[in-house]
């Protein structure tokens, strides 16, 4: 019995925040399987980690307190901060949302394994140990890496995604999980503190992630809309887009005009699919994927080979390259 309250208070809390986190969201924007892999991730992160602690801690004789202190965040908020880096560098994680969510799931599954590995090491019986591990250490792990996405991800954006946007979140959470590892405060009264801060921050990124995927779905829906009228209505006249066109007219064979045109048709298509799905799961609704979707993206790829880098970067000016709209094809495709 013992064993089971230590279990539940030490390993449940951080769980229940993320489907918590999950279900507060509108849009619904991280899938099941995504949750999954994120929790995956953390608990082989977790591993890795105490690994390398453990081996510091031997090989250069310090103390746990020293490690767990010095050692332990730089390593754990990085290995934990390198998933959700790369889902966002590969336009897998399109909002502030998302990243939140994927970026507690990876710190939850590393709470997990550490929570565990300390009723081992630890063997305390006095419940408040594990209430503070299960309500504090564990949820600063996924608050950490929540936080670090929730930043990196607006960095990324403002910086068209130069390398430099990573690094001042991942700066932030090391010295934020240091000095939660200092205990300047009561364990007790950092765990209050922690809860009161925590969904602050992300009851204010799940606002604006809202409002920004709102506003960006009412705008592009219409631009999108507009194009593809253009396109499908043969006559370009003396549209900004038919203009350009004319102009490809006379760098380019026929041919290729035409392959461009059908690549700006198809690509605008399932931009306005992956744009309806989301309007479709905002208000409620299971989202059904059009059937001819896997052969549009079939002949999207035998275009972009067709009209080559050239026919791309020709063409650059008429697509919208934003984080959110090659994010929502990567959905989309998904």
């Amino acid at each position: 019995m013992d064993l089971l309250i230590r279990i539940l208070v030490s390993l449940l809390p951080v769980v229940i925040f993320l489907f918590v986190l999950n279900y507060l969201d509108s849009f619904q924007l991280v899938r099941p399987r995504e949750l999954v892999a994120a929790l995956i991730i953390g608990i082989a992160v977790a591993v890795v980690s105490l690994a390398i602690n453990d081996a510091v801690m031997h090989v250069a004789d310090w103390k746990r307190a020293t490690v767990t202190r010095y050692i332990a965040p730089p390593v754990e908020e990085t290995l934990k901060a390198a998933w959700v880096a790369w889902l966002i560098a590969r336009r897998r994680i399109g909002f502030m949302v998302d990243a939140a969510i994927v970026g507690f799931a990876v710190g939850a599954g590393f709470a997990l394994v550490e929570n565990t590995y300390y009723m081992r090491v630890l063997e305390s019986h006095n419940i408040v140990v594990w209430i503070v591990r299960g309500l504090g250490t564990a949820v600063m792990h996924g608050g950490m890496t929540a936080i670090y996405g929730i930043i990196t991800r607006t960095l990324v954006d403002r910086r068209e995604g130069r390398w430099t946007a990573y690094l001042p979140a991942l700066a932030l959470v090391v010295l934020a999980h240091s000095l939660f590892n200092h205990f300047l405060l009561s364990p007790v009264l950092s765990t209050i503190l922690l809860h009161i801060m925590l969904p602050a921050i992300l009851i204010v990124a799940f606002r604006q992630s809202e409002r920004a995927t709102r506003h960006w779905l009412g705008h592009q829906m219409d631009v999108d809309a507009e194009l593809l009228e253009i396109i499908n209505s043969g006559t370009m006249g003396d549209s900004r887009i038919g203009r350009y066109v004319n102009e490809l007219g006379r760098q380019f064979e026929s041919a290729m005009v035409v392959d461009i045109l059908c690549y700006l048709r198809i690509r605008t298509e399932l931009a306005i699919s992956a744009k309806g799905i989301l309007m479709m799961k905002e208000a409620g609704f299971k989202p059904v994927v059009p059937g001819e979707t896997a052969d549009k993206f079939a002949e999207l790829k035998h275009l972009e080979k067709s009209i080559g880098v050239t026919g791309r970067l020709a063409i650059k000016p008429l697509l919208y390259q934003s984080t959110h709209d090659l994010w929502q094809l990567h959905q989309l495709e998904a």
